[in-house]
């Protein structure tokens, strides 16, 4: 199993509260954690997971392909989802999977040959833990939530609507959050209490990026926050 790493830069740290809902949180310095330390928030340990680690299944967006929205290789994009139950029967955690970009021609053409281009490459099922544990001992905020990791597939942080015929390349992310968000609507997350939009890395951009979107498509009563961890990219 390929373990995705969140570079995470230590030196000063702070945390960005703005009207709309979002926390950032932002990290200078020039020392990557380590893959332990970086992964713990969202699951995987540096030995891999946990042998009863929750299995969760991949589920395919429906119609998606009709909706143009797809994966750099054209294929349907997808996320994993675990009900909730009890007192968070009612509450929602998305995390937007990061995986970096693809900037150039090259090795958006590349990408779309992997898990992080094409759901062909998909793991069926992945590990629940971290911040999407079932173990209130592990994750006692979020264990008993809804909780939804949603699939990494479009090389630009769920962002862009455009395509290019010659490379076979399509860059739906804007397509791929608005089809998935709507699915996961359907199946309750319409009725929610509250609703946390949540990710790592390049998924961290993304939950800033589609903030005030995730905002909106709840009723001005549900409570929403978004969180994004090392989404903020400094060029230093």
């Amino acid at each position: 199993m390929e373990v995705q790493k969140c570079h995470v830069w230590i030196w000063h740290f702070f945390v960005l509260v703005v009207s709309s809902g979002w926390l950032g949180f932002a990290f200078g310095g020039n020392w990557n954690a380590s893959l332990l330390e970086a992964e713990s928030v969202y699951g995987v340990s540096a030995g891999g997971f946990p042998a009863n680690a929750l299995m969760v299944d991949l589920t395919i967006v429906r119609g998606a392909g009709a909706k143009q929205a797809v994966c750099l290789d054209g294929t349907p994009p997808g996320y994993h989802l675990h009900r909730g139950f009890g007192t968070g029967a009612n509450s929602w955690l998305i995390q937007l999977e990061g995986g970096g970009w693809c900037n150039n021609l090259r090795s958006c053409i590349y990408r779309k040959t992997t898990h992080r281009g094409s759901s062909k490459y998909f793991e069926r099922s992945i590990p629940f833990t971290g911040i999407l544990s079932n173990k209130a001992e592990e994750n006692p905020d979020f264990f008993n939530w809804n909780r939804v990791k949603i699939r990494y597939c479009d090389g630009a942080s769920f962002a862009g609507d455009s395509e290019d015929k010659a490379a076979g390349l399509q860059f739906r992310g804007q397509r791929i959050w608005e089809a998935t968000i709507e699915e996961l609507m359907w199946k309750g997350m319409r009725y929610a209490n509250q609703a946390l939009l949540s990710g790592c890395s390049a998924g961290g951009l993304a939950s800033i990026l589609h903030c005030d979107e995730f905002r909106a498509s709840f009723p001005s009563g549900t409570r929403v926050k978004c969180l994004s961890d090392a989404g903020l990219f400094m060029d230093a």
